[in-house]
């Protein structure tokens, strides 16, 4: 492809970037097609010989395009968003255009010194102590275990990376709520799964502190080692909070490392009104949380933090002769801070972001996505057919079709799947779904850059409809 044809396309794939995100909510959200039907229409072997770009975008629009679950659409309330904004778009384009490769100061100056501003900026924003530090990471999956290997090392007296863990038998607590990242970050760091110690939540799916205590209590005397406690501010399933004063307090009595997992949460505490919870993320020795979620920054985009950069660093270090530079003692190389050597210049996008929207504006965003969601909550409550299995404390809705009369869970948890599978289908909104004491419950969140009050509304009468219709169903049996 010459200039003027990359011009010429990419005029092309702007607008259609522009008209796609401006009418998201047309498409069926989840994607209508059966499995393999993509994959028939693709060649299985690779094109010997160039073909017209043009031809491929028309591929994309007939091939790809009725392929795609669509996460930008408003109508999308499943999992937690992975929002993006224009001007995190255009940092894309633009780091992808740079081709920079972020891995030591030497490589691009400015991405390094601009990962530290944009990096302290999101600290100041959600509230951290200054104690803190921050580096980018693709997702809070990989800043987790950096986490757990970094507690593992200095548990070791940083041995372990060089002679094997050895005949101690390390122990992670977390929740039973908690994400599945921590179970798998316990097996790549070899910890073991058997060795992560799942503790039982309170009526509202936060970890019992006094159940922590008993069980660190309990392997001490059964000669295991006790390493680390994961605290979640705000759980996958249900946006629950972990008692985090109390697990940090418990951490420092028995010397242990403590992660808060906030990966979808931390972004509202920007908001005054969770400053509470803000001064509370600072009870710990690292902290994340995934702008790429609720802060309009494209997927993918992890702000790990943490107290102990040494730790750090010394955990993650290799220096061979081709990466020694003469100035690495005055700057940051965050090649050292995390498990990759080549980065990307993920802090482009963020610094667009921020400096397009302004920290008042992503305020705005969203507090509007807070009151939507206890809008619809409040339509949930009133329902006689429907019941919320979860408090609400932001803008995820945890409920379950509970008509009158009927008890039995094993039935209520069918027709919940049946409900869930029948509005799913319609292509109209898109749901996820959860087990809370092991009722199933269906998660509604409310977090799209561009939903508004007409699209809730939308969707909790296509809720109510599918429900009335699988009840009558039901009656005429």
């Amino acid at each position: 492809m010459k200039k003027k044809e990359f011009i010429k396309h990419g005029y092309q794939i702007i607008d259609k970037i522009a008209e796609y995100l401006s009418e998201a909510d047309k498409y069926p959200v989840r994607s209508q097609v059966k499995p393999g039907e993509i994959k028939s229409q693709i060649p299985t072997t690779p094109p010997n010989e160039s073909q017209n770009f043009d031809e491929i975008l028309n591929d994309f629009d007939n091939i790809i395009v009725p392929g795609l679950t669509h996460w930008q659409s408003p109508n999308f309330y499943a999992y937690f968003p992975s929002n993006t904004s224009y001007p995190s778009i255009l940092g894309e384009l633009m780091t992808s255009g740079l081709g920079v490769n972020t891995f030591s100061w030497e490589t691009s100056p400015a991405a390094t010194e601009l990962e530290e501003i944009v990096t302290d900026w999101l600290r100041q924003m959600i509230g951290l102590s200054d104690d803190f530090v921050g580096v980018i990471h693709d997702t809070a999956s990989t800043a987790t275990l950096c986490s757990i290997l970094t507690a593992r090392e200095k548990m070791s007296n940083f041995e372990s990376g060089k002679k094997g863990i050895g005949g101690k038998i390390f122990r992670v607590y977390a929740s039973s709520e908690i994400h599945s990242s921590v179970d798998k970050a316990v097996r790549i760091a070899g910890i073991g799964t058997d060795n992560l110690v799942k503790i039982p939540v309170d009526n509202n799916f936060a970890m019992r502190a006094d159940l922590l205590r008993q069980a660190i209590e309990s392997d001490l005397k059964a000669g295991f080692t006790p390493m680390c406690v994961v605290s979640a501010m705000g759980t996958t399933g249900s946006l629950a909070f972990d008692p985090i004063a109390e697990n940090y307090k418990i951490c420092k009595e028995f010397g242990l490392w403590h992660h808060i997992d906030a990966a979808y949460a931390g972004s509202a505490f920007i908001l005054e009104e969770f400053k509470h919870l803000s001064e509370l993320a600072s009870h710990c020795d690292t902290f994340v949380f995934n702008p790429h979620k609720w802060l309009f920054i494209n997927f993918d985009f992890s702000a790990y933090f943490v107290k102990d950069e040494e730790s750090l660093i010394r955990t993650f270090e290799i220096l061979p002769e081709y990466l020694r530079y003469k100035r690495g003692s005055e700057v940051k190389n965050y090649r050292d801070w995390g498990i990759q050597l080549g980065r990307r210049f993920r802090a482009l996008k963020a610094w667009f972001v921020i400096r397009s929207f302004g920290v008042d504006e992503l305020k705005a965003k969203i507090r509007n996505h807070i009151a939507l969601g206890f809008m619809f909550h409040d339509w949930v409550k009133s329902n006689e057919n429907f019941e919320i299995l979860a408090p609400v404390v932001m803008n995820l809705v945890c409920f379950r079709l509970h008509p009158i009369g009927l008890d039995d869970e094993s039935v209520l948890n069918g027709i919940n799947v049946q409900l869930l599978d029948d509005i799913n289908s319609t292509g109209k909104v898109f749901l996820s779904k959860t087990k809370l004491n092991d009722k199933f419950a269906i998660r509604m969140v409310t977090a799209n850059l561009n939903l508004t009050e007409q699209h809730i509304r939308d969707a909790w009468n296509l809720i109510v409809e599918t429900s009335d219709e699988l009840i009558r169903k039901r009656l005429l049996r």
